[in-house]
């Protein structure tokens, strides 16, 4: 059986939780606190989660994992190579534009302590330059890519359910909030804290 190796601070890791419970793929979840021990850095050598575990050996990087479930269960991957390179396009515009500044921005507001007032101010500007992006771009349109959920989707949506930690009203955003509660009413959907037990509710 597959093993999914987070925390639940990560989201990361919820993305790809989500992402199995989405499928309905049998997996057990194992409470990883990243680290650079010997032991754990076997299973992932940046020492990061998530890490899935399989019987052909283990996978890291979320979006890695994310095209892998894609590929080898046939759902919410691309029907053709213009939905290839459109997922993939979104994947990494997330990774490297919306979730690493709002991710940073959230740890900042609602984790850490003492944070820089101004470099906390610039990565709520740059997320929030990321959150208009991505509301102009959901406008009229149901989905990320194409007419159905797809993992560009599952990769995006992660930090967005912390609007109380990364502290926005999306109704500010329309089409990501109407997008948001779309997801929301996939049967399988919990909240993040929901979906992986093991670590307290930060503080606001």
């Amino acid at each position: 059986m597959n093993k999914l190796h987070g925390f639940p601070v990560s989201n990361y890791a919820n993305m790809v939780h989500l992402a199995l419970l989405e499928k309905g793929l049998p997996f057990d979840y194992v409470l990883a606190i990243p680290d650079q021990s010997p032991g754990f850095l076997a299973k992932s050598p940046r020492g990061k989660v998530p890490v899935l575990e399989t019987p052909q050996g283990f996978i890291n990087e979320a979006s890695v994992i994310l095209d892998y479930l894609a590929g080898s269960l046939g759902r919410y991957g691309p029907r053709d190579d213009d939905e290839r390179r459109e997922i993939l396009r979104w994947l990494l515009w997330d990774n490297h534009k919306l979730t690493s500044y709002t991710a940073t921005y959230r740890f900042m507001r609602a984790l850490a302590k003492d944070p820089d007032p101004g470099a906390m101010a610039e990565f709520g500007r740059r997320a929030r330059a990321a959150w208009t992006v991505l509301d102009a771009h959901l406008a009229g349109r149901r989905y990320v890519v194409g007419d159905r959920l797809t993992i560009a989707d599952l990769s995006i949506c992660g930090y967005l359910f912390f609007d109380d930690e990364i502290g926005v009203d999306w109704n500010a955003f329309p089409a990501i909030d109407a997008w948001l509660a779309r997801l929301k009413s996939e049967p399988r959907w919990k909240h993040p804290y929901a979906l992986m037990p093991g670590h307290p509710r930060p503080q606001a």
